[in-house]
C-alpha cells in the first residue's frame, strides 16, 4: 500500500542518518552513492543547465536571488537549497512554486527498495529527487545549493555553467577542517575544469586557496569584492550584510550573460522581487513592529558577527533576544558576538539535536550575558512579546530550528 505524504516524510527522516537531525554521522566520506543514484535514476542531473552555489554564509540568499532573476527574465528555473525552515518540500521548487507532494510520494514509492539496498541518506534521496523532477518539468536551468562543503556533497555530481562560492568561515569543522585554509579547500571542491568560478568575498587565508584550485582546473576566477565595479543595486532580502551577496550576484550574472539574455532591469526587478518570486524566508525576516520582531537563521560565528553588527545599528529602548542552538555548536565562536545589554530568553528547538538551554545559559553567564530558561521556544518568543514595550526590539536566532518554530 502506497504510503501518504506524511507517511513519506516520516520513512525519509526516520529511515537513515539526517544530518540536520544527527549530525556528524549523516556526513559521508564521498561521493560513491550519489553517483549509483544518478546511474540508477538515468543521470537526470546531465538533462539542465547547472549553476552550483557553496560557501559558509550566504549560500541560500545568493541562490535565491540568482533564481529570481533568471525568473524575471522569463527562463523556467529550479531551485534547490536546504534546510527546509517549515516543509521538505520547500527544498525543491521551479520559479517558486514547491514540488508536488504527489512527486514526493511517487519518487520514494517507486525507489524505495534501491534506496534500502544501498542505504542511501536523506540528502542524497532528496538530491536525487531534486534533480529527477527538474528532468521531468524540463527547467531552462536549476540553481543548486551545496548542503554542506563542495568537494565531498551529494550535490557535486553536476556539471555547471558556473560555480559560486559566496564566503568562508569556520562552521562544520569536525568535517571541513579547523582553519580558513582547510575549509576554502573544500568549498573550492566545487570547482571544475574549465568552468568559470566566482568568489564572493575572500580574505588573505582564503584567496590564495581558490587561485590555485582554479589555476590547476584551468577554471576563470572571479573576485567578486575585487573586480564587481558595477553599481551596487537593492533587494527586498534585508539586512546590511546582504550587500556582498547582491555583489557576488551581480557578478555570476555578468559571466552568465554568455548563457542567457538578461537585462538590467531583469536584475533589478529579480533582486527587488526576490522573496515574492522564490518564497524565500527566514534572513533578517520582519515578523512585528511596535516593537520591532526580526528572525534570522544565522548560527555560526561568521555570520553572528554580521548580523549582531546589523542589530546593534538598530535604533531601541530594550532589546530582547530569544535564542537557542543545537549541541554540536561552538558555543565559545559564538557567544563573544552577542551584546551583553540584552535580555536573553534562552530555550530549545524541537529537534534532538538542541541544546540543554541550562547548558547554554551558564555558558552564555561566562560572556556577561543574563536572561532565563523557558520549556519552549513558543513559551520564550510570547513572554518576549508580552515583556517587551513599543519602541523595544525582539531578535529571534541562534539556530535555523529556531527561526522554523517562530515561523
Amino acid at each position: 500500500m502506497k504510503m501518504t505524504y506524511e507517511q513519506t516524510l516520516e520513512w525519509m527522516f526516520a529511515q537513515l542518518p539526517m544530518y540536520q537531525n544527527v549530525g556528524a554521522v549523516a556526513y559521508k566520506a564521498d561521493l560513491s552513492n550519489i553517483s549509483k543514484l544518478a546511474q540508477y535514476l538515468q543521470n537526470p542531473q546531465k538533462s539542465f543547465k547547472t549553476i552550483h552555489v557553496a560557501g559558509t554564509n550566504g549560500k541560500g540568499s545568493t541562490s535565491s536571488m540568482l533564481c529570481s532573476i533568471l525568473q524575471q527574465a522569463g527562463y523556467k528555473v529550479g531551485l534547490y537549497t536546504s534546510p527546509h525552515l517549515k516543509d521538505f518540500r520547500e527544498r525543491i521548487k521551479i520559479n517558486g512554486k514547491e514540488i508536488s507532494q504527489e512527486f514526493v510520494v511517487n519518487f520514494i514509492d517507486q525507489n524505495r527498495i534501491f534506496f534500502q539496498e544501498n542505504q542511501l541518506s536523506f540528502f542524497e534521496m532528496s538530491v536525487g529527487m531534486a534533480f529527477s523532477y527538474f528532468k521531468e518539468q524540463q527547467v531552462d536551468v536549476a540553481i543548486i545549493e551545496v548542503g554542506m562543503g563542495g568537494r565531498l556533497d551529494a550535490t557535486n555530481i553536476i556539471e555547471p555553467l558556473l560555480s559560486v562560492v559566496t564566503n568562508i568561515g569556520l562552521d562544520h569543522t569536525m568535517f571541513l577542517g579547523d582553519t580558513l585554509q582547510k575549509v576554502a579547500t573544500e568549498k573550492a571542491g566545487i570547482i571544475k575544469s574549465n568552468t568559470p568560478v566566482v568568489i564572493g568575498e575572500y580574505t588573505p587565508e582564503t584567496k590564495p586557496v581558490f587561485s590555485m584550485i582554479a589555476k590547476e582546473k584551468n577554471a576563470p576566477i572571479y573576485f567578486a569584492q575585487d573586480s564587481f565595479q558595477g553599481e551596487i543595486l537593492t533587494s527586498d532580502l534585508k539586512g546590511e550584510y546582504q550587500k556582498n551577496n547582491i555583489r557576488t550576484v551581480c557578478q555570476a550574472i555578468q559571466v552568465l550573460n554568455e548563457h542567457f539574455t538578461i537585462s538590467l532591469s531583469d536584475i533589478k526587478q529579480g533582486l527587488l522581487n526576490t522573496v515574492k518570486n522564490t518564497n524565500f524566508l527566514g534572513r533578517w525576516q520582519q515578523l512585528g513592529t511596535a516593537p520591532t520582531i526580526i528572525a534570522d537563521t544565522a548560527h555560526n560565528a561568521h555570520g553572528l558577527a554580521v548580523v549582531m553588527k546589523q542589530l546593534q545599528s538598530q535604533s531601541y529602548e530594550h532589546l530582547y533576544i530569544v535564542f537557542g542552538v543545537v549541541s554540536d555548536k561552538d558555543l565559545d565562536s559564538i557567544l563573544e558576538f552577542l551584546p551583553k545589554s540584552a535580555t536573553y530568553l534562552f530555550s530549545k528547538p524541537d529537534n534532538f539535536r538542541a541544546m540543554d538551554p541550562l547548558l547554554l545559559k551558564q555558558k552564555a553567564e561566562q560572556y556577561g550575558l543574563k536572561g532565563k530558561v523557558y520549556d519552549s521556544i513558543s513559551e520564550a518568543y510570547k513572554t518576549a512579546q508580552e515583556l517587551a514595550c513599543q519602541k523595544d526590539f525582539i531578535y529571534v536566532g541562534g539556530s535555523t530550528f529556531v527561526v522554523a518554530e517562530i515561523l
